[in-house]
């Protein structure tokens, strides 16, 4: 397959056809070149907000809330567009406002098959501003999605960096990770965490970014990433792990052709084997008596 993935800029949008426009141009290039799987980035959605105009895009708790009510035209939109041009798109994710969860709203990527079929996956760990300062809440519960791409997970921005979250969902032979980092720190750990991932569970995984400043948000004010495409560094893949990236802050979509037979063989036959030997580490991780050198 050939995967698309974004370092995606957010507009100030002056009417929804804006957006349409936008969202159109964005898949029609991916598609256009290839592409069978587009990930779009955490709250790359943000920029719903500023159909609210500008006071209320400023207004973090009225932002969260213009987002979460734009996001059923938005998964309309978003399903009419993997339809038409036969792809998988994992959409920007948003805050959603869901009753069944609470009463703040969760973080949701919501993914569209070409079929019409549609999935979705609820960040599980808040980093401090979202829980701190939004209010935001972990949604519901880790998911595997059995496409004719083969099997996706999905790990947005700080579930990354949790191996216990990447191994609930090793079964994966892809893991997509949407990622919303104001500075290049932020950005180097979601990497990290991805490339960590792709090489416990033998995968590749797929990270995408929010790149530039909105000056007319609060949340998303500043956005430092690009996006990366990252396989185990064994055999089949290159030895850096690094498969595809694109250039820091530098918008537009980055590309890399992916084949499973590579995963399954560097599962089955690699140089290490850390998927197979993940539950060696059970009785071992614990640490004897302290012993005093010295």
């Amino acid at each position: 397959m050939k995967i698309a993935t974004a370092a995606y800029p957010m507009d100030f949008l002056d009417s929804w056809k804006a957006y349409d426009d936008k969202l159109t141009r964005w898949v029609s290039e991916a598609a256009g070149s290839g592409a069978d799987l587009l990930v779009f980035p955490e709250y790359g959605a943000m920029e719903l907000a500023t159909l609210a105009g500008r006071d209320v895009a400023r207004d973090l708790e009225a932002s969260l809330r213009a987002v979460s009510d734009r996001i059923p035209e938005a998964d309309g939109l978003h399903a009419r567009l993997a339809q038409e041009f036969g792809v998988h798109i994992l959409a920007a994710s948003a805050p959603v406002f869901d009753a069944d969860l609470g009463d703040r709203p969760v973080n949701r990527a919501r993914f569209f098959a070409p079929n019409g079929d549609m999935g979705a996956q609820d960040k599980q760990i808040m980093t401090r501003f979202e829980r701190e300062v939004w209010g935001v809440i972990g949604g519901g519960p880790l998911h595997l999605f059995d496409t004719a791409l083969g099997k996706i997970g999905i790990l947005i921005c700080y579930d990354s960096e949790f191996p216990l979250l990447g191994r609930a969902v090793a079964g994966a032979d892809l893991i997509l990770v949407p990622s919303c980092t104001e500075a290049l720190a932020g950005y180097s750990r979601v990497r990290i965490g991805a490339m960590a991932r792709a090489l416990e569970n033998q995968c590749v995984t797929v990270m995408s970014s929010t790149v530039g400043a909105c000056d007319w948000s609060e949340a998303v004010d500043e956005n430092t990433g690009m996006g990366g495409i990252f396989g185990p560094p064994d055999t089949g893949f290159p030895p850096t792990g690094v498969i595809a990236e694109g250039r820091l802050n530098q918008p537009g979509w980055t590309y890399a052709e992916v084949d499973l037979e590579q995963i399954a063989h560097v599962r089955a036959d690699g140089v290490v084997l850390n998927r197979r030997h993940w539950d060696e580490q059970s009785g071992r991780d614990s640490i004897a008596a302290a012993r005093k050198l010295g």
